[in-house]
């Protein structure tokens, strides 16, 4: 019984881990304010890329059936608009150059018939009959010579090559295959006397001046964003920070992932952005007011995060508490204080050494 009310009395007399006391000469200066309120904003940070500008990306293919006989870009080459990319040699362009030539004479043909008509029926030699006769033909062959036409201009020929075809007669079944924009070729699928088709794609060009940041919100967080909202990213095989801004928030969530695609658009003038490089996404949301803490006041133990709160002269306890990230030398406060407490907000580092040092 006597060992039973001695173990009691130790128990009894076993300091409370928690709580440090320290005399008034302790070394090092403490220094203490109540948490306070400040307007803050929650920031979310989620995973994306970099990825082409699809509104400055064109995919260039042949437009006829034909031979490759020439390839005139490499990869990573700068092209302008109308720049020849390859050259092909197609019997679908040549057969078609030969059918507007027939349509052509044929409606000259008719058009001479129809002078002559109109000149005997006026002299009374031929019928109304017979001039209406030859005057539908001609409407037919103009109208044969106008498809010949339409069907060059789909094969890639312009006006004036048609009409230089229909002056001299040349027939030409080689034709190039032309950038539609300025910028970079950034892909090629053709080699040297491949058969292509026009639903090929031969060549992808992208301006990359512009590239966008693509990145996966999850739905909890999904009403923090919203366009035009300004937003930073890191990209870290640059080691750096850039601003854009959100140009799109989709207006459904994917089923999958259960998250809300978001999309910005960065300046990429120096063409350090490459597409497909890893990047983060910081957004923040609109600021609210809430207590926060100084970061000095945060001291680190078992990877959790606490403060020390002042309980008289001398007397500090250790509380848990769940923290938001630091922003401007603060960290909001999520759980742990009431607000109004009193907090050391310089000195917690040495009195936390006191109080293991005492433990």
């Amino acid at each position: 019984e006597i060992s039973t009310a001695l173990d009691s009395g130790a128990k009894a007399e076993k300091p409370d881990p928690l709580l440090v006391s320290v005399p008034a000469n302790f070394g090092a200066d403490l220094k203490v304010a109540p948490a306070g309120a400040r307007s803050v904003s929650d920031t979310l940070r989620v995973a994306g890329r970099v990825d082409f500008d699809e509104y400055r990306v064109s995919r260039i293919g042949a437009t006829v059936t034909g031979r490759v006989i020439e390839i005139n870009v490499r990869l990573g080459q700068q092209v302008k608009v109308g720049d020849a990319l390859a050259v092909i040699n197609s019997t679908e362009l040549g057969q078609a150059q030969l059918d507007y030539l027939k349509a052509r004479a044929q409606a000259d043909l008719q058009a001479r018939s129809v002078e002559r008509a109109r000149q005997l029926f006026a002299a009374d030699v031929i019928g109304r009959a017979e001039l209406q006769r030859r005057e539908s033909e001609l409407a037919i062959a103009s109208a044969e010579q106008r498809a010949a036409a339409d069907q060059l201009r789909v094969l890639g020929m312009s006006a004036a090559a048609i009409s230089r075809l229909g002056n001299n007669g040349a027939i030409n079944s080689v034709t190039p295959v032309v950038s539609t924009v300025a910028g970079t070729v950034v892909e090629r699928r053709i080699t040297q006397g491949q058969v292509v088709q026009p639903a090929d794609a031969l060549y992808v060009v992208a301006d990359l001046s512009e590239v966008w940041v693509t990145a996966e919100v999850p739905e909890q967080q999904a009403a923090l964003v919203r366009t035009g909202q300004a937003v930073d990213i890191e990209v870290p095989a640059l080691g750096a920070r850039l601003t854009g801004k959100l140009i799109y928030v989709a207006d459904t969530v994917n089923p999958e992932t259960r998250t809300v695609t978001v999309r910005s658009r960065v300046s990429n003038s120096e063409r350090q952005l490459k597409p497909a490089m890893l990047a983060s996404m910081l957004i923040e949301s609109k600021p609210v007011d809430r207590l926060v803490v100084p970061a000095s006041a945060v001291v680190r133990k078992n990877d959790e995060d606490y403060v020390f709160v002042a309980e008289g002269d001398g007397v500090f306890r250790l509380l848990k508490v769940k923290l938001g990230p630091e922003q401007g030398g603060v960290r909001a406060l999520h759980s742990g204080l009431k607000g109004g407490e009193k907090l050391v907000v310089d000195g917690a580092f040495h009195l936390n050494n006191e109080r293991n040092r005492k433990e």
